[in-house]
């Protein structure tokens, strides 16, 4: 990593060491022991790296092994491989296909079954191994460049151990989240070494996968504030993050990006009439994270007390800005107040930092015997992840089996429920850009189905629902809402258009199929 530039948060230098002179404003150069030339410098980066390296290769393998082990984790998973098919046939993204999320994964998705096939997520597997590997390896280099080489180990290693401490469907899926942090800790990275333009581009990416990526933009912004890099600095940050995601809104449409990523999605992120059931989902989340760093957590709070707290060492572990981290990531879990599983992910990298930033004090058997219990954790967690019902996903295969059995690979369907995975497994073409009932119920799993109705759909999207179901009728609809509140019986204009055109024909496992009985519009 390079060490021309320290970190922004750098200490006075000891009297042992020397500080080269810089222009005013700028991040001085880093406290380092002196070194016998820049080939031995080299040969101590090798060595670390070389060490370190393969361990945090190994535990990303490891700890991501169970997310081969089915073809789908949850329905993200099924909506991004349902949309990226689409994509890949020449749909058009925020208009033949739409998603309330940026477009930087369906894009991924959408290269990944052009280069591989669109029949499995595998690459998509390998991918998030490579990431939270990228987000381990920027992390310790952080660490390292602050507290030492100590640190930077540690730090790698809380990182990955603690990103499967949540429900294996949030943690082993490919998602949003999993390919959003890396662009966080790079921002972060970037901006510790004064790199200010490469941060703007870092928070971009982060953007551009979730919109809760910008949260990092406030502990960045924190940087640049404690090094005083001035005005020039700071307009570079900002534009670097405001082109690439005015570059995608002319790409795709300005109005069409905002309203499916910001505006649209108002009463979705509302929580009333729903506030006890979204504070019950917070507490169970945040209770399993965690029991999932409990070790760690109570061996930095005793390192914390102890060691931090000794002459000379009160310098050693400025975290101003990962505390600024956290609390934004915190906030970034709240908005929208859904509070599900995954997002409680964003909290991760910050709190493998903090950890780090403790654990580095302790010594021998007690860090020995933190990171071995917390590494025993993790193995529970990845029992759980091997061992965990398929129940909802051998549904949604022998759905999409007797979908299969019933169409032919040409003709539309329709599945109405909150499971797009179907389309995927069946592979059949969705009769309509809305791959969920969610956009036209506005039901979501967060709420517990508080606010659920046509008269709580995104603004426009009957009118456009039903003027694809006239224009195109799918040959089956298939009401696999199961005693939710957006079964078909309960949406007024869904339920009079299949009494219209089509007949019961059937269940499978609480879901009901409906077949084409005379042509629409007869």
């Amino acid at each position: 990593m390079p060490t021309s530039r320290p970190s922004v948060m750098s200490t006075p230098a000891p009297a042992d060491r020397a500080v080269p002179s810089q222009r005013a404003g700028r991040p001085r150069f880093p406290d380092r022991p002196a070194l016998r030339g820049l080939r031995g410098l080299s040969g101590l980066r090798a060595s670390y790296w070389g060490r370190l390296l393969p361990v945090l290769a190994l535990l990303a393998g490891v700890t991501r092994l169970p997310s081969f082990t089915r073809p789908l984790w949850n329905p993200d998973e099924g909506f991004l491989a349902t949309q990226a098919r689409q994509l890949d046939a020449g749909g058009v993204l925020y208009e033949t296909v739409v998603d309330r999320k940026p477009p930087l994964l369906p894009w991924l998705y959408e290269a990944a079954f052009a280069l591989f096939g669109d029949g499995s997520l595998w690459p998509l597997r390998v991918a998030a191994v490579v990431v939270v590997l990228a987000g381990a390896v920027l992390l310790a280099s952080l660490a390292r460049r602050r507290w030492g080489d100590r640190a930077g180990g540690l730090a790698g290693v809380c990182y990955v151990l603690v990103s499967v401490g949540l429900v294996p469907e949030d943690t082993q899926a490919a998602t949003f989240e999993v390919f959003m942090l890396p662009w966080t800790v790079l921002a972060m990275w970037c901006a510790d070494r004064g790199r200010w333009a490469w941060a703007g581009l870092a928070v971009a990416g982060a953007v551009l996968t979730k919109q809760t990526g910008g949260a990092v933009l406030l502990p960045v912004l924190w940087l640049l504030w404690q090094a005083r890099c001035g005005w020039w600095a700071a307009a570079r940050l900002l534009a670097t993050a405001a082109l690439p995601v005015l570059a995608a809104a002319l790409a795709l449409g300005p109005g069409r990006l905002l309203f499916w990523t910001v505006t649209g999605s108002g009463d979705y992120a509302s929580a009333d009439g729903a506030a006890a059931h979204a504070l019950l989902r917070a507490v169970a989340n945040s209770a399993l994270l965690a029991g999932a760093c409990l070790p760690l957590v109570a061996a930095a709070v005793y390192a914390w007390r102890t060691a931090v707290r000794r002459p000379g060492n009160e310098g050693r572990t400025q975290t101003a800005d990962v505390w600024v981290w956290l609390a934004a990531s915190g906030a970034a879990v709240t908005v929208g107040f859904q509070f599900f599983g995954h997002y409680f992910l964003q909290l991760t990298p910050a709190l493998a930092l903090l950890a780090a930033a403790a654990l580095q004090h302790l010594r021998g058997r007690l860090l020995f015997t933190a990171l071995a219990v917390n590494a025993l954790i993790t193995s529970g967690f990845l029992l759980w992840a091997l061992f965990a019902p398929h129940g909802e996903l051998a549904h949604q295969q022998r759905l999409a089996a007797e979908i299969r059995s019933r169409t032919a690979p040409s003709e539309r369907v329709l599945l109405w429920g909150m499971h797009p995975e179907g389309y995927w497994f069946a592979d059949r073409t969705p009769a309509s850009r809305y791959l969920t009932a969610g956009f036209l119920t506005n039901f979501s799993g967060g709420r517990g189905g508080v606010r659920v109705g046509e008269q709580y759909a995104m603004d426009g999207a009957w009118p456009y629902f039903s003027g694809e179901l006239r224009r195109h009728p799918p040959v089956l609809v298939v009401d696999d809402s199961r005693g939710k509140p957006y079964a078909v019986r309960r949406t007024p204009t869904l339920r009079a258009f299949v009494d219209r055109h089509y007949e019961r024909a059937g269940t499978v496992d609480g879901a009901v199929l409906y077949v084409r009985s005379h042509p629409a519009g007869h």
